[in-house]
């Protein structure tokens, strides 16, 4: 007979767990004796069940392999809803593990209960109480399985403690091998029988589309083709971004040049489309035809109802489309790199602004400059993301981490820190607004207790700037949206990080060239200028990509 706590654990090492991040509490005990004894998984102690969360879900994202929460009930339990959304929407496998009191007898009547499994439903995949130790096995096995499948998401069990403390005789489930549906050949023929009689083809890359060999057969169909390709923010990083076919980010709503480009083509390839995303184009009837691969069918709604449907194993649906296309000598996308160009132009002629606050356009040539191919920028939410989204050229997958999907604020800091987990080599910078930093700053003392290497940039406005600009944007006046901040040199020292604060733009690269290439956890205070957003973000980028 085996104690239900290290069977638990069992399981988990037999899933192949590395890492287990959270804020264990009383009704997690027995739990937590069981990981005392794992050789194989690592407890990551965070300072909030939040930041856990979203660690994990950034491990999920990075992997492909689920990332393991913890929390007690209760209080604990309501921490990881952001999280569990963060994953759920943003396509990410985590599985959250929650304590609760005993459920066979308890002395404690209703203290601390909550319906945690109710609450979870609607923001996870599978959600579970465990009513006996016998079911561990089946229950993580089918938690692990969900989470990882297609679309991947959040799951979660409930694990009371006196279940945790019961004998049981059960052993884990081999996790079974799996491949997932290839598409069929009749439907790859009919998508690639209309991208050849197109004239100006395009791929749109989404979300869904991030994926390993994905990436390495769409930049095959691309030689091969040589048909132009966009992403959305969650698609960055797919095919090398610095390819002369890439068109640009559709890092804002409408407008920008990469719509007119989008705009141009008569055959749009919609890949790994996810309708958590905003739309990069709106259908309309008798408007341009699209082609949409994917795993999953495509969600009709007015604006969205594709007329060939190539569903299946993304990664193999685009190599049996390049190997069965023969490219046409009409293919004609003069228009589309008009527009590429003079998006280039455009913001060649912003990013050389040395104005001290630094000037969005600029700082993110700087950290362009700065960062090697495989380094990753893990992207809190806020104005910030639009600029980086739109003119930060991602050369590999995973390397821009963005929440275009819950869009959370708090997440970069937890996120940059799990990147930093699973790729210790590898250059990784934080990049948050002040306000999202301060939502979970209290994880740089996990980082440093970690002894991680990274970079924290804190774009510094003393605001919670997204909201300002659309505030002022929409005609409001400005009320309600500023507050005070900390001396963040000082307060990344109290922590035992080390501070550093921009001065002018001149110091700027050599600040950040200094702390990517120091070991340690490094903050950089720079204070930012978005008093251009509205003009450089609407009207200044219609008014130029209107005359493309």
């Amino acid at each position: 007979m085996t104690k239900a706590s290290d069977l638990f654990v069992e399981c988990l090492e037999n899933e192949g767990v590395e890492y287990l991040f959270g804020v264990p509490g009383e009704e997690n005990l027995d739990m937590l004796d069981s990981l005392s004894r794992s050789k194989q998984i690592k407890l990551i102690l965070t300072r909030h069940e939040q930041g856990a969360g979203f660690m994990a879900a950034t491990y999920g994202r990075h992997t492909g392999k689920t990332g393991v929460c913890m929390a007690t009930l209760g209080p604990g339990a309501t921490n990881l809803v952001t999280a569990a959304a963060y994953a759920q929407l943003g396509g990410m496998p985590i599985l959250m593990v929650t304590g609760q009191k005993p459920i066979k007898k308890s002395k404690q009547g209703r203290f601390q209960i909550l319906d945690v499994v109710d609450m979870m439903g609607p923001i996870t995949k599978f959600t579970h109480q465990l009513a006996g130790g016998d079911n561990i096995p089946s229950r993580v096995r089918e938690a692990f399985r969900l989470a990882e499948e297609e679309k991947p998401g959040a799951t979660h069990i409930e694990f009371p403690e006196d279940v945790a403390d019961e004998q049981t005789d059960s052993r884990p489930i081999v996790p079974s091998t799996s491949r997932r549906p290839t598409a069929e050949e009749k439907a790859v023929r009919a998508a690639t029988k209309k991208i050849e009689a197109a004239k100006s083809p395009i791929l749109v890359i989404g979300g869904g589309a991030n994926r390993t060999v994905t990436g390495r057969m769409l930049t095959q169909f691309i030689e091969k083709t040589g048909i132009p390709f966009v992403t959305t923010q969650l698609g960055k990083g797919v095919v090398d971004e610095t390819r002369p076919e890439f068109m640009g980010c559709a890092a804002l709503s409408a407008g920008d040049f990469v719509h007119r480009a989008i705009e141009s083509a008569d055959m749009i390839i919609n890949v790994g489309h996810d309708v958590i995303e905003k739309p990069p184009f709106f259908m309309k009837d008798g408007g341009t035809e699209v082609i949409h691969v994917s795993m999953n069918t495509a969600e009709i709604d007015p604006v969205y109802f594709p007329h060939v449907e190539v569903i299946g194993d993304i990664g193999n649906a685009i190599w049996q489309m390049k190997e069965d296309i023969v490219p046409s000598g009409s293919w004609n996308w003069d228009f589309m790199y008009k527009a590429r160009k003079a998006e280039e132009e455009h913001t060649a002629s912003l990013d050389g602004d040395m104005r001290h606050p630094i000037y969005p356009p600029h700082l993110v040539k700087v950290v362009r400059d700065a960062m090697p191919a495989d380094g990753i920028i893990c992207l809190d939410n806020g104005v910030y993301k639009i600029w980086f989204a739109r003119n930060y050229n991602a050369r590999q997958q995973n390397t821009v981490l963005l929440d275009n999907a819950l869009a959370t604020m708090g997440a970069g800091l937890p996120s940059a820190m799990a990147s930093a987990m699973v790729y210790p080599d590898r250059k990784v910078m934080a990049i948050c607004g002040d306000g999202g930093f301060m939502m979970n700053s209290q994880e740089m003392e996990t980082a440093v207790r970690l002894k991680l290497n990274i970079t924290v940039l804190i774009l510094n406005d003393s605001s919670y700037g997204m909201i300002r600009w659309k505030q002022a944007n929409m005609g409001f006046e400005d009320f309600g949206l500023t507050y005070g901040n900390p001396d963040f040199v000082k307060y990344a020292e109290s922590y035992g990080a080390n501070g550093h604060r921009i001065t002018s733009a001149q110091n700027l690269t050599e600040t950040i060239d200094k702390c990517l290439n120091s070991e340690g956890v490094h903050l950089i205070d720079c204070p930012v200028d978005y008093s251009d957003n509205d003009r450089i973000l609407n009207h200044e980028i219609q008014d130029l990509s209107s005359k493309v």
